[in-house]
């Protein structure tokens, strides 16, 4: 209160108030606060911040879509300018500011913002780095599947209320016909709470709704069978769907976003590697990662390795950042520093706050649905109230039109003989018992209407009408019927704009994929001697050097842990080797990048390999078939021995392409490929050839001329017309350090191992002799592989019992249980 310089208290003059009606209200100050802080609050929550759990929109983007199909700027009309969308919207329904309208609208048209963008934008709309063009510049109208959300407003589908100023109406909710808010997820500031929905991909939500429809006490692991994860609009990774799981039952949880990432050897240079990101976690943009990465090199200089960072991200290819290692780095261990340290790797804290009732609560996965599946069957019943109601209404006119094309003459007479319309609607009713409705329309309709050909017209409509009135009659009296017509528009709705997950999911508890999947190993590498691996099932990998205990051990144990050795070749952690194709192609590959197999107890375990896809692009039905080294190794060596699945050999000699990263080593004969691909060490190898019909040729490596790399090869095994080459290989018969080697054929049921010695060497371009007999129902051997110590092991890596040696060569298998997955090359030496 005011006081004089007297200090007394001042005196208010309250004559003002001291008229007929006039009311003082003395009200505290701390109540007043409250009350408007509330007021305020409530207002921010309602009406601008959280999003509905319905139509999964803010009053903004529903008054933008609604604006936008009031107007007519439809998927099928022209763009127009964002700048008359926004002044339309603030103008008439949200007057809150233009900016505030052109954001969301910007938002709602990104394609990296949401997994089903909901504004066809033309111009430029931003990146994750980058703002957008001003409004004036750029052009909008509504896309396919925002038609979904507002094309049922005109049935009388959801309650309108009054805008700001009363002059008009606005729809309180869409009608909404996908699950929007879990498609393309929502954020959203208020007072004293917030709400963070990740998006999630449209397909798999629509078939959890329609699971949930029939299936209403529906578990949530029945439901995340539908929906595993999130699927982000960038892609990348989701780590730790324990967390996931939590998000779903709960309503919040943290999970973590990884980027997608490969490395491989740096175009145009030789000893270095490259790490080059392809997707990048929700909301992050490349000039980001580039300004961290270059901050942590050269101010806090904790990371270490890193020669170069360049952005390729252009719009026909999209993410591109490759970021170059030092000569002898580790990119493994340089991409776990660049996880920790740089937005490749950021979390995202899910908090599913959403209006329910004008009510905000936190939902989980179950209830999101729930409450949508309620809206959708509330708005399919009042849409097909409307749209009986209208019939009804149309069938009422018909009928009248009916009765009076029965006496034509009658009608025309008694309309011309009334004074006025008056009198002609009120002889019409009393003659003939038409309503008011009726006669009325009767008297509008052109006489031209009143003909033979329209009465027809009007007979097939009227039974069209009653048709469609009592289908629509049973929607809304059998429950069972609303919930197979929400059940069918979703799949259409799914089969129209279901797209494939961008995000690959890894299960797991966080705390434990975090730890398992961060790359170990030294920064720096030393050019140390190692071992490059191929599996059976395809998996890549070197040994961290070429100790005697790794060695010993494999020939100890006859195989690795997890899995059986295809070809094992020397190198150098730094070095190079190339991988053999089926179709007859090499491809030049680092050792460095390779996983490091971790030994324990003497092996080694395949479990951690790369698959060879990763490493070189391969075509459709195309694998990897062996290993031949590069360098040193090669010295004295008469080259690569190849095998093929028409019975011809080939000895490639290494006389490698110095420029060339990938190169053909075998000229293929149209339908032919490449079974086995042996590298020879000193040329003193058995070549060993077995057909489909159980027929096995050995012959001297040195009996095959080397080629190069343009050459055909030449005839190796002749073979039956129906019969093709199963296995192809070369086997030493002085190596007493590996021991002696052993046949193992199998038709699928029975097993044979024989030695090797009990078959006879032939010449090249020769009949075999036959392996295994076949008993009846055998028609043709399934496996066969030569090698000493044979190891057996299932597609899932588990050992499998072999039978003892057999002598004679062409006995018949002894019956083991391998299962269908052990086909091809899963019995293979250690």
């Amino acid at each position: 209160m005011a006081r004089r310089k007297d200090s007394s208290p001042a005196r208010v003059d309250l004559t003002a108030f001291d008229q007929p009606g006039a009311q003082v209200f003395d009200n505290p100050l701390t109540t007043e606060v409250e009350d408007s802080y509330l007021e305020y609050a409530y207002s921010v929550i309602h009406s601008r911040a959280l999003p509905d759990a319905r139509d999964g929109l803010k009053p903004v983007h529903r008054r933008i879509l609604w604006s936008m199909s009031e107007q007519g700027h439809r998927p099928d009309r022209a763009h127009v300018k964002s700048a008359r969308v926004v002044g339309d919207v603030m103008g008439r329904f949200h007057p809150h500011g233009d900016l505030a309208i052109y954001d969301a609208l910007v938002r709602m048209a990104q394609g990296f913002s949401l997994n089903t963008p909901l504004i066809d934008g033309h111009g430029n709309f931003g990146s994750p780095d980058d703002g957008p063009a001003a409004s004036r510049y750029t052009e909008s109208r509504l896309s396919e599947a925002a038609m979904l959300l507002v094309g049922e407003l005109g049935e009388d589908t959801v309650d309108p209320k009054p805008n700001y100023d009363g002059s008009l109406t606005e729809p309180t909710v869409l009608p909404a016909a996908f699950p929007n808010l879990l498609v393309n997820g929502a954020a959203g500031i208020a007072v004293g709470m917030a709400t963070n929905m990740i998006p999630h991909n449209l397909g798999e939500v629509v078939g959890a709704a329609r699971w949930l429809i029939n299936h209403p006490d529906a578990s949530l692991d029945r439901l995340m069978e539908f929906v595993p994860g999130p699927d982000l609009p960038t892609g990348g990774l989701l780590l730790g769907l324990d967390e996931v799981r939590r998000a779903y039952e709960t309503g919040r949880g943290v999970v973590r976003m990884r980027a997608r990432v490969r490395t491989g050897p740096l175009e145009g240079s030789r000893g270095r590697q490259a790490i080059t990101v392809t997707e990048l976690p929700y909301g992050v943009g490349a000039e980001k990662v580039i300004e961290k990465i270059t901050d942590e090199v050269t101010r806090t200089k904790r990371l270490q390795g890193i020669a170069d960072v360049k952005d390729l991200t252009d719009r026909e290819n999209g993410i591109r950042v490759v970021i170059e290692c030092k000569v002898g780095v580790n990119p493994q261990a340089l991409l776990a520093d660049l996880y920790r340290l740089t937005p490749l790797e950021q979390s995202f804290g899910i908090n599913n706050l959403v209006l329910v009732d004008g009510q905000p609560r936190t939902l989980g996965l179950k209830e999101l649905l729930e409450v949508f599946l309620a809206h959708r069957y509330e708005v399919v019943t009042r849409r097909t109230s409307y749209r009986r109601r209208r019939r009804q209404e149309r069938l009422h006119l018909v009928d009248g039109l009916l009765i009076a094309l029965l006496d034509i003459d009658r009608v025309v007479r008694l309309i011309r003989s009334s004074d006025d319309a008056q009198a002609a609607r009120d002889g019409l009713m009393r003659e003939f018992g038409l309503s008011e409705i009726q006669a009325g329309y009767i008297l509008d309709t052109p006489l031209r209407r009143l003909t033979r050909f329209d009465r027809l017209e009007l007979e097939a409509e009227q039974e069209r009408l009653r048709a469609e009135i009592e289908e629509l009659s049973r929607i809304l009296d059998d429950d069972a019927v609303l919930r197979r017509v929400v059940s069918d528009e979703l799949a259409e709705v799914g089969r129209r704009f279901a797209a494939a997950r961008r995000t690959t999911l890894i299960d797991g508890d966080l705390k434990e994929v975090l730890a398992a999947s961060a790359p170990a190993g030294p920064l720096e590498v030393a050019d140390d001697p190692c071992q490059v691996i191929l599996s059976a099932t395809g998996l890549v990998a070197r040994t961290a050097a070429e100790s005697e205990e790794a060695s010993e051990g494999q020939r100890r144990n006859g195989r690795v842990r997890h899995d059986a050795v295809r070809a094992l070749v020397h190198s150098t952690a730094r070095g190079q080797v190339l991988l053999v194709t089926s179709r007859g192609r090499a491809f030049k590959t680092d050792v460095l990048p390779l996983p490091v197999l971790p030994q324990q107890t003497g092996t080694v375990s395949l479990r951690g390999g790369m698959s060879a896809a990763e490493l070189v692009p391969l075509e459709a039905g195309e694998v990897v078939v062996g290993l031949a080294p590069l360098g040193g190794a090669d010295q004295g060596s008469p080259g690569l021995a190849l095998g093929t699945r028409q019975g011809v050999v080939k000895v490639c000699a290494p006389e490698w392409p110095v420029r060339s990263d990938q190169f053909d080593v075998i000229g293929l004969r149209e339908g032919d490929e490449v079974v086995g691909a042996v590298w020879l060490t000193d040329g003193a190898e058995q070549v060993v050839f077995v057909t489909s019909d159980a027929q096995l040729l050995r012959f001297g490596a040195g009996l095959v001329r080397p080629q190069g790399l343009k050459g055909g090869g030449m005839a190796g095994v002749a073979r039956a017309a129906d019969a093709e080459v199963i296995f192809f290989g070369a086997v030493r018969t002085d190596d007493t350090e590996h021991g002696e080697p052993l046949v193992v054929t199998s038709t699928g049921l029975g097993v044979k191992v024989t030695p090797f010695a009990e078959y006879p060497a032939k010449g090249r371009a020769t009949g075999g002799v036959r392996v295994q007999r076949f008993l009846k129902g055998e028609t043709r051997l399934a496996v066969a592989w030569v090698g000493p110590r044979p190891a057996a092991a299932t597609g899932a890596g588990e050992p499998v019992e072999l039978p003892e040696p057999n002598p004679r060569r062409d006995a018949s298998g002894t019956p083991v249980l391998l299962g269908p997955e052990v086909v091809g090359h899963r019995i293979e030496r250690g």
